[in-house]
Parts: structure tokens; sequence; C-alpha cells
């Protein structure tokens, strides 16, 4: 008999007995410390005030209140919706933003400029599907000159050079040379085709040297707005421009 039953048997009280602890809490053991159970009744209390406070903020609330969410949200079907806003950018542009700075887009605008005179250059703006024909403008005097008018006579040179724009030698330059260059039909066919994909290229090119300029001027528009002077915003923002502001007028010292 332990010292608690005899100690209870001569008082003439009831022995207390340890109730059995659940199979799920016997890891904890039999007793419990008064300390967690204090942890735990503040932590209780701390949330029924918390409660209280905000049933107390939500009854003292104006329902007339105005708040932004009033003008960015709708209704569809019972739910409340946040309207998002239109990109005014593509997503191209804000990840290049994010990741890059202002010198290295313009480095790389420049490097793309270069690459667009290199290829006009080698190009020379010969004629390509796509391209408006060149016109040439012949004047007479009478009406009788324009009947008799031969464009081959006119320009000293064979009929079958007349259609081209370029590299159309002159009779007397055929009876002294050979004619240099590709004549067979499907060869030229083949030059043609190779001449159209290099204009789509430097058709490409010039697009993607305008997209990085505009991305240089929004990254460098943001650089500005960082500065404290009081400005007015003039224009939005456009896939095609940057936003447009009007600042403050400042005399220098």
């Amino acid at each position: 008999m332990s010292a608690a039953f005899r100690k209870a048997a001569k008082s003439g009280q009831r022995p207390h007995r340890e109730r059995a602890q659940p199979a799920s809490r016997r890891k904890l053991g039999l007793l419990e410390k008064k300390k967690d159970y204090r942890l735990r009744a503040d932590d209780y209390h701390k949330k029924q005030n918390a409660l209280r406070a905000l049933q107390k903020k939500a009854l003292d609330k104006n329902p007339d209140e105005f708040y932004f969410k009033m003008i960015r949200a709708e209704l569809q079907d019972g739910v409340h919706i946040i309207k998002q806003p239109k990109d005014e950018v593509t997503p191209e542009q804000v990840k290049l933003m994010r990741t890059q700075d202002i010198k290295y887009v313009e480095m790389k605008r420049v490097a793309e400029a270069k690459k667009i005179e290199r290829l006009k250059s080698e190009l020379h703006l010969l004629d390509a599907e796509g391209k408006n024909p060149n016109k040439h403008v012949f004047f007479f005097d009478t009406k009788k000159q324009v009947q008799e008018f031969d464009i081959a006579t006119h320009l000293d040179t064979v009929p079958e050079l007349v259609g081209r724009v370029y590299n159309r030698p002159t009779i007397a330059t055929l009876q002294k040379e050979t004619l240099k260059g590709v004549t067979e039909p499907a060869h030229l066919k083949k030059l043609a085709q190779q001449r159209k994909n290099q204009y789509d290229l430097l058709k490409q090119r010039i697009e993607r040297e305008k997209a990085m300029f505009v991305i240089a001027q929004k990254i460098q528009t943001r650089k500005d707005l960082l500065d404290k002077t009081h400005k007015v915003k003039v224009k939005k923002e456009t896939t095609n421009g940057p936003a447009i502001y009007k600042f403050k007028f400042q005399r220098k010292r």
C-alpha cells in the first residue's frame, strides 16, 4: 500500500485514484503540467478578445463608406469578382523589363540596327514581292512619238532584258561582253525566292528594333517616375509607346 493510501485511511478520507489515460495520450504521461494549461488558456482568451474586437469593428462600420473595391468589383452569379486591369504591355515586354536594364536593351537595339544597315547594303533594295513596283516616266512632245515609242530602243537594250530593274546592259555592252549572271528561268526563280527571304528577314529585324526602342523608353519612364517632383499623367501607356508625364518645372541653382 502506498503512502497516499495509508494517509487517506488514517484520516478517514476516500483515497484518490488516478484515472486511466486514453491510449492516444499515454505517451504524454499521467499528469498534465500546470504550465501547459496556462498557455492554452492564454491562447484561448487572446483569440476570444480578437473575435470580440472584429465584431465591434464590423458593428461600427459605416455602410455608406466609400472604398475602392466598390468600383473595381462586380457581381457575377452572386459572387464578387475583382476587375482585372487591362495589360498595356505584352508579356515579352514585361519579362524583359523585369530582368534587364536600359543599358542592356539599348545595346541590343544598337546591335540590331547595325544588322539592319548591313542587310540593306547587301540587298541594295532590289525588287521583291510586296514592294511597290518602280515607275519610270517618259515625256514626249507629240502623240505620234508616243505611238512609235519602243522602250527597248529607248533604253538601248534587247527586249528580253527590259523587265529588269538591275543588271540591264546595253546592246553595245552585249556586243563586247557576254551576259553575266544566271539566265535560266529555274535559277532566276530560285534567286528571287532567296531575295524574298532576305527581305522577310529584314522586315523582322526592323520590327524587333522598334520593339527594343519602345522597351527602352518604358524603362526610362519608370526611372524618371522615381523622382519626387510633382507630375501629371498626360497619356496612358500603350503597347507601342510609354506613358507621357508632365513634370513641374523647377529652377536649378
